[in-house]
């Protein structure tokens, strides 16, 4: 019995060896290949051109810069300067509701409240002037909404004459004043040279040749209008109460230069012909 026990013990620990041989043996062997993955076959795909190229164009040919045109062509010499110092060259008077006075070298015109649309002007008594540029200073001390003031141009009668009218609402205005009556050349027109109301000053000036007038606020051209009527005379100055408010503004240093200018003949072009109004008597 005890040569039969250890027979089965070797015969055990030779099998366990035998294990332990095989086991030490399988470590030894490289691990096997994993089979390969398969793959999804690669899909072309377009590509985007988020700028594609285009045409380049040929650059137009640039117009010559033409020069500005010269608002005031022909201007020469100074033919008058006058400072206000010689009151015998303009209309001057007293009323109870209106005043026109020279003083401190300032031609001062001014109303009392009343009615709206009296007009009150002087004119001066000389020269007679055709072709000319003239300038002056308009100094406003009471003025507002639509009352007006300015130049009066090529003055044949106290019924015939050009008006150069500014508001007090920054509008400018022509007026061609036949027999009494009044007739827009150049309707009211916002101007940004044109001063809202009092006190202020601003420069008023006029440019005639032949037929053609230019206005201009402060050296600021504002229109043009063309008009044979009246080929010369007088300068005066005006206010006209739109508004039944006391109105006063004073005109100074006015200057009067020849103009050496002929105009071109424009193309006929049908125009509508406006309304006379009346202008009131001063």
């Amino acid at each position: 019995m005890l040569l039969a026990g250890r027979h089965w013990q070797t015969i055990g620990l030779t099998i366990g060896g035998l294990l332990l041989t095989l086991g030490l043996l399988t470590a030894c062997l490289p691990a096997p290949t994993p089979p390969p993955t398969p793959t999804a076959a690669a899909t072309a795909t377009a590509t985007i051109v988020w700028f594609p190229p285009t045409n380049t164009p040929t650059p137009l040919p640039r117009p010559p810069v033409q020069p500005s045109l010269e608002p005031r062509p022909g201007v020469g010499d100074l033919l008058l300067e006058d400072s206000f110092d010689q009151p015998q060259f303009w209309l001057t008077t007293s009323t109870a509701s209106a005043e026109i006075r020279i003083a401190r070298q300032r031609l001062t015109l001014s109303m009392e409240g009343g009615p709206a649309g009296r007009l009150l002007f002087s004119p001066r008594s000389e020269p007679l002037l055709r072709d000319f540029y003239a300038e002056i200073d308009a100094t406003l001390s009471l003025c507002r909404g639509r009352d007006q003031y300015g130049l009066l141009v090529r003055l044949m009668s106290y019924q015939d004459y050009y008006r150069y009218a500014v508001n007090c609402q920054g509008e400018t205005r022509l007026e061609r004043v036949q027999g009494g009556a009044a007739i827009p050349l150049q309707n009211w027109q916002p101007s940004g040279d044109a001063p809202l109301g009092a006190p202020t000053q601003v420069r008023l000036g006029v440019w005639a040749a032949g037929p053609e007038l230019r206005f201009f606020l402060d050296d600021h051209y504002q229109f043009t209008v063309r008009d044979p009527v009246f080929a010369q005379g007088a300068l005066g100055v005006f206010i006209l109460s739109s508004s039944g408010s006391p109105l006063t503004v004073s005109f100074s240093d006015l200057r009067v230069y020849r103009v050496v200018y002929s105009t071109p003949t424009p193309s006929p072009t049908p125009t509508l012909t406006p309304t006379p109004t009346r202008t009131p008597t001063p």
